[in-house]
């Protein structure tokens, strides 16, 4: 395959079977999405708004592109921006991992620095306040709001999930960070099977270490997360996340990061439940990103 542009390769991720983790008569799998070209589930979303933004012609007269991001969004815009030659602005909590500045900087993005306290929800504030002090200058895409998100997974993340598992699918169990994979894959899905279960993933503590994840009764709610579409949301303790999360280091081979942990304990207790019952499953779950994004740098 011979790519014109680098953006063509998002999307079509593998989904990995963890045998490891499965009740008898339920298969768990896990979508790898680390294998889009900016490493992470974000790829999709930031695609997406990109498409839709140049087909509206947003960017005309040299706008930049700007958002609030806690890391994966903002590499997926850094890097989309670089291939398409557009300009980006990202407004981080403080506290994001260093790795995740660092290769949004290599990438030619500016990065405006929110208080690591407020976590997201101030880093939302502060772009808002940015694009509406300059309109002019500021292409808000609002990832949180933007339906192109969803839209992303609808279009994208469902119709692989159904294709891989070859119509078998019987439940998602995905994290909600801005809503938007939850939201979309489900809708796809279901439009498919309504039969289909879509279940989500939150922290169960608002000061947690899931980082990636939103504890939505203490956040921002995004408008683009309708908790009305879900069949079920599940609360996953911090260390519960980050237990699993080194188990699929240990026995799967996965390097995944915690909201990713956070996601298969999900997977896991949904697979339980059906075992218990005597009832079959096939469930997906997505992994978002790999750890090096979270580990430190070398002293």
């Amino acid at each position: 395959m011979i790519l014109e542009s680098l953006v063509q390769a998002v999307g079509n991720t593998p989904l990995r079977r963890l045998r490891s983790l499965e009740p008898k008569g339920v298969e768990i799998h896990a979508k790898l999405e680390w294998f889009n070209p900016g490493g992470s589930a974000k790829d999709r979303a930031a695609a997406q708004i990109f498409r839709e933004a140049l087909e509206r012609g947003d960017f005309k007269g040299g706008r930049t592109l700007l958002d609030s991001t806690s890391g994966n969004t903002g590499i997926a815009y850094a890097w989309i921006g670089a291939a398409l030659g557009v300009p980006v602005a990202l407004v981080m909590p403080e506290n994001v991992s260093d790795a995740r500045k660092r290769i949004a900087r290599a990438y030619g993005a500016q990065v405006i620095l929110s208080d690591p306290l407020e976590q997201s929800d101030g880093a939302i504030r502060l772009a808002r306040k940015l694009a509406q002090d300059e309109p002019g200058r500021w292409l808000y895409a609002d990832q949180y709001s933007n339906e192109a998100n969803p839209r992303a997974h609808e279009l994208g993340t469902a119709p692989e999930i159904w294709e891989q598992t070859q119509g078998r699918v019987t439940h998602v169990v995905l994290g909600i960070g801005t809503g938007g994979t939850v939201m979309g894959t489900g809708r796809g899905l279901k439009a498919k099977n309504p039969r289909v279960r879509s279940i989500a993933v939150e922290p169960a503590e608002a000061l947690h270490g899931l980082e990636g994840l939103k504890h939505m009764p203490s956040s921002i709610v995004p408008r683009i997360y309708q908790e009305a579409e879900l069949d079920r949301k599940l609360s996953i303790k911090t260390d519960d996340g980050w237990d699993m999360a080194e188990r699929l280091t240990r026995d799967e081979a996965l390097l995944v990061g915690h909201s990713a942990g956070a996601a298969a304990v999900g997977a896991v207790l949904i697979a339980r439940e059906l075992a218990e019952r005597g009832e079959e499953g096939v469930i997906v779950t997505l992994f978002p990103d790999r750890a090096d994004r979270y580990l430190p740098p070398p002293p």
